[in-house]
């Protein structure tokens, strides 16, 4: 069953769940249950990746138009680009007072850039294409992730970072670390800079330690196909997975103990954990293949957001609206929107209606009455 709801530029459907009930989709056929879905043309080709500020004020998006832009999270309005790649950007973090952020691109450059007026301070060059950036926690390190291809082994650099002296930076990396058999996707830091997190197309995640680059973990047995994202919960005690396999996969961010797993229908680009304690859910986005795009309608092709509760094992229902395989997902911190980037080269920007916040706490009350019932 479709369900139309307002939206500021098409109808959006937001369908029920296929293989399981669920009370938050059947609520959201009330014609109150209002979805806000801001659309932006935001680059002129694919998306590669959203990101928002810790205070979910600001969104950064890259693409491969070569141009990363800033906009205000809440209408979409354009505030500014960072001009001065000439690649695909593929990546891209910003520090935790949002002063600062770091890109990675195709060009082989990671560029340091002042976000407010958009001046690049620095600029360090690899021999590959740069595939993930990240900000230390305390912003005096950073790393940067190394393609394998143009001869080069796949790499996980470590760099200090010191703001305050960029004129007379070192441009060779404190450590790097070897051991992924393909592509690393995405690299993150880990809880207190204890850790580095990486995912690759060689269908791996795996745990290093920070300071000797040595390999503390290897979870190699779970993921069928390559892992194309890898994201923490805002307070980095989960991890989720997206992977080619249509699986999403929810870890313990500390053991990396499979939590739970859900089968999507569809190959999946990205994933992201809500980060509100009474909307336990996991949002997932892909599609079919981009190079089948043109030969293939928006429903055949499976490009909605899939939302699953992953307390209650349940699909909730999905949200469509590009139309073309979305690459990168991301919840606001705050947890009442998210953002997602396609094929298409469009941000939408989507709020979620009130009884998304509800719709947790009904089924708990639900489930309790009828164990009482039960009881008695």
């Amino acid at each position: 069953t479709e369900i139309y709801t307002l939206s500021l530029h098409d109808a959006l459907p937001i369908s029920q769940g296929s293989r399981t009930h669920s009370t938050m989709a059947a609520e959201l056929g009330n014609s109150k249950a209002k979805i806000r879905q801001i659309m932006v043309k935001a680059h002129t080709r694919p998306l590669t990746m959203v990101k928002y500020n810790r205070e979910g004020d600001l969104l950064f998006t890259t693409g491969k138009d070569h141009t990363p832009s800033l906009y205000y999270a809440d209408n979409g309005e354009r505030i500014g680009t960072y001009d001065g790649h000439n690649g695909t950007v593929w990546c891209l973090d910003v520090n935790f007072d949002c002063t600062k952020l770091l890109t990675g691109s195709a060009d082989n450059f990671c560029k340091l850039w002042e976000v407010k007026t958009g001046e690049c301070l620095h600029t360090w060059k690899h021999t590959a294409p740069v595939r993930s950036v990240g900000f230390a926690l305390g912003d005096k390190k950073f790393l940067t992730v190394l393609d394998n291809i143009m001869g080069n082994t796949a790499t996980i650099f470590v760099w200090d970072l010191e703001l305050d002296n960029l004129a007379n930076h070192p441009d060779c990396p404190l450590l790097s670390i070897q051991g992924h058999q393909a592509k690393i996707n995405r690299a993150l830091w880990g809880p207190l800079n204890e850790q580095l997190y990486s995912c690759s197309d060689d269908a791996t995640i795996r745990l290093w330690d920070a300071k000797t680059g040595k390999q503390t973990m290897c979870i190699d047995e779970v993921h069928g196909k390559r892992i194309s994202d890898m994201q923490f919960s805002f307070d980095m005690t989960l991890l989720v997975t997206s992977c080619l396999d249509n699986w999403v996969r929810l870890f313990d961010a500390k053991t990396l103990k499979l939590l739970k797993c859900f089968d999507s229908e569809r190959p999946l680009n990205s994933a992201c954990i809500s980060p509100l304690a009474n909307c336990p859910y996991l949002l997932v986005g892909g599609g079919q293949d981009a190079m089948s795009v043109t030969t293939t309608s928006s429903k055949q092709g499976k490009f909605e957001a899939v939302i699953f509760d992953h307390v209650y094992d349940e699909e909730l229902g999905n949200i469509t609206g590009h139309f073309g395989p979305i690459n990168t997902l991301a919840f606001a911190p705050h947890g009442r929107s998210y953002a997602s980037g396609g094929e298409d080269g469009y941000v939408r920007i989507t709020h979620f209606p009130e009884v998304y916040f509800d719709a947790f706490s009904k089924k708990t009350a639900e489930i309790g009455r009828a164990s009482c019932r039960e009881r008695v």
